[in-house]
């Protein structure tokens, strides 16, 4: 297991949602480093290059999570509704405002 970093962004966007969604989004993403190894057959993650780094992405219902493991821990970029124009915007490396 990994610890788990929100960032300033990631933050707010958590604290947008309900308690009980928070809990439930933080017990089910639990991030094991052999996930990511065989990422090409998980249906729960995906591979995304932004800005010269590896960004993964994690499905949990309806949100999407795009975080980076750096030095043991995983950093959380983004906590976004699936199928909104803020994700794919996110997706398609195109600014947001």
């Amino acid at each position: 297991m990994l610890q788990v970093v929100f960032n300033e962004i990631s933050a707010a966007e958590m604290s947008q949602l309900s308690t009980m969604a928070q809990l439930e989004l933080l017990d089910e993403f639990q991030v094991d480093p052999k996930d990511l190894e065989s990422i090409e057959s998980s249906e729960a993650y995906g591979v995304i290059e932004r800005s010269g780094e590896k960004l993964y992405r994690y499905r949990a219902k309806d949100l999407r999570l795009y975080f980076e493991v750096a030095e043991g821990c995983v950093v959380v970029h983004r906590v976004l509704h699936k199928n909104t124009l803020q994700d794919f915007l996110y997706r398609s490396k195109l600014p947001l405002a």
